[in-house]
Order: C-alpha cells, then structure tokens, then sequence
C-alpha cells in the first residue's frame, strides 16, 4: 500500500504517518517525490485497511499496490529513477555507455582500454577481477589485484569502476574499489548476495538470469531495494534459447516491458547476448533507437588474445565507430 501525502506536508505530519504505520507492525519507506513525500507500506502479511491512515493529517490519498514487487513498481514510484555516477545520469533520457574488458589482465592491459573507450566517449569503466567462469579451468580473474589495476584506470581517466561481485566473503573488498558493483546473471537469484548489495553505498547493476522472467529479475530487484538501497540498475543481457548463431537471445522486448512495469533504469549489454564480434554492433544500435537508458560493451585492445570473451570485444577503433552511430541514433529518435 502507497499512502501519499499532501503538497506541502510537513515533516512532522510525515513522522506522524510513519509512526502509525510502524504502531501496526509494518515497515514504513518515505519516498520523496518530484512535489510531494510517499510513503510505502512493506511487510503487511494481508490487506491493510486504508481506513487507519486516511484521518492523518497531510494525507491526501492512500493506494493499493498490486504487484508483488512493491519497491521497484511505478505504482509505488511514478517518476523514473535517476542514477547519477561520475559524468552519467541513468534515467534522465540520456544513453551513458559502460566499456571495457570482460577480464581485468594486466596493468598496461587496463590502461590502455580504459584511454580508448574514454577518448571514445565511454562514461564507465568496465572490467571483471573476479570472473565467474562455466568451466574450472578457465581464467578465474586476478582478485584485489585486478582491483588495483581498476583503481589506477580510475585515477588517471577519471572514469568510474564498474565490476563485478561473486559472492559476500569478497563484497567489501569490491565495494572498497568499485563506484558501481555488478551481480552477475548467474547470481540473480543468490539471495544472501542480493541483500548484501542492499546494505552497500554503491549502485548495483542486475544483470538478468539467462532463463529469468520479467517478474523473477524485478523481484531480484525488490531484494536490493528492501534492504536500503534504492541505486538498482537493470541490465538485459540475453536469454538462454534454443538458437545457435549466438550464444543467447538478446531480448529487446523486455526493455519497454521493465520500464513500464519499474521506475529503475533499464540498459542493456549486447556483448554478452550475442557472444559474436559481428552481432555487437547492430544490436547497440537497437538498444539505442529501442530508449534503453544505457548501453554495457565489452572492448579489448587485443581480442585475440583475450582471456576472457575475446570473440565477443570490440576492436578500440570499432568501438569508436559505434559510438558515433548510436549517439546519431539517439539524438534522431528524440532522446535527452
């Protein structure tokens, strides 16, 4: 239930909602608004009887919330989510691009991807240190010392970290690093991690499980959220199907479908749905004229020889080049 107060309501008649609703063993979130402070009703086990909070003073209306994510739903928040990060703003119609490496390797190798996407116009710096990887024996990533290569790329372009977290035992020292931690498809639903990221200072990027449901990733979402942390990012990264031109299903679709359903923004990584170098371009595009609120790919000074994902990274100077495509098509599709 969404208790919406008046324009103009004082803090103490906000304290006094929020009092009653706590009175009645319920969680009490305020939620600023653009005119006005809402307020949701969290933990109710069945229905609540409006009828309790409608004589409060500065109560203007009280509303029911049907979906069974509360916090991540426009019906309990109208106005998108604006994330700001360094230079980037999520949610505010402008398409901020996160670029870099699947797998942090080296120093040099680092710093020179990190100059490139920056030159480029990139907002963010990707690169993974702790790389969750199906088979065993593959590159597993660097650790706190791929954190420090991060941090040194940070210092000397000036653009945020974006990486990814794999479990609580290695969240703070993630956190210590990151200005944007990542929880990867595969962890979607690991939710000891999930509530974890509830408790951080940093924003999160959700990356959709390969086989989730709108509703089960929004849940996901509703689980970092319960705990504090209203900074979710939601990331489409394809889906598991039964084609084999690439390795998942970029599914655009889902972006209009989470956007209407959540006021979180909504961006998208092609380079993981497509595992193909050829598909990343065209699919950026997409993201671009589709309205995604960002764009994540995966870039590579030497695919080549990549540790990780090397067939899926752009060149520098491809990366460069569709820079300049999607920024045309965001500028032509009527974007901020």
């Amino acid at each position: 239930m969404l208790i919406v107060m008046e324009k103009g309501s004082t803090e103490e008649q906000i304290q006094a909602a929020v009092n009653t609703i706590e009175k009645r063993g319920y969680t009490a979130r305020p939620i600023p608004g653009g005119d006005r402070v809402s307020i949701g009703i969290l933990h109710n086990k069945g229905s609540v009887d409006a009828a309790h909070f409608l004589g409060l003073d500065g109560v203007k209306e009280v509303i029911p919330v049907t979906k069974p994510y509360k916090l991540v739903s426009r019906e309990l928040q109208k106005e998108n989510t604006r994330i700001k990060v360094g230079d980037a703003v999520f949610g505010n119609g402008s398409l901020p691009v996160i670029a870099g490496p699947c797998a942090v390797e080296s120093r040099e190798q680092i710093l020179s991807i990190a100059r490139s996407v920056k030159k480029a116009g990139a907002k963010l710096f990707r690169g993974g240190a702790f790389k969750p990887r199906t088979s065993p024996y593959s590159f597993q990533g660097l650790g706190e010392e791929g954190l420090q290569y991060l941090a040194h790329a940070r210092e000397e372009t000036g653009l945020p970290i974006v990486t990814e977290v794999m479990d609580v035992e290695n969240f703070d020292i993630v956190e210590e690093y990151a200005d944007v931690v990542q929880i990867g498809t595969r962890n979607m639903q690991n939710f000891s991690l999930l509530r974890r990221a509830g408790k951080s200072r940093r924003p999160v990027v959700l990356k959709r499980g390969m086989s989730a449901m709108l509703q089960e990733w929004l849940m996901a979402a509703e689980y970092i959220m319960e705990e504090g942390n209203p900074n979710v990012i939601l990331c489409e990264r394809g889906v598991r199907t039964f084609v084999r031109h690439s390795r998942n299903t970029l599914d655009l679709s889902v972006v209009p479908a989470a956007k209407k359903e959540s006021h979180l923004p909504v961006i998208v990584d092609p380079s993981h749905a497509s595992g193909v170098r050829d598909q990343v371009v065209p699919l950026a595009c997409a993201c671009a004229a589709l309205g995604a609120d960002g764009i994540m790919i995966e870039v590579h000074n030497n695919p080549d020889e990549a540790l990780s994902d090397g067939a899926q990274s752009l060149y520098p100077k491809q990366f460069a080049d569709v820079m300049e495509k999607i920024n045309a098509i965001h500028a032509i599709v009527g974007q901020k």
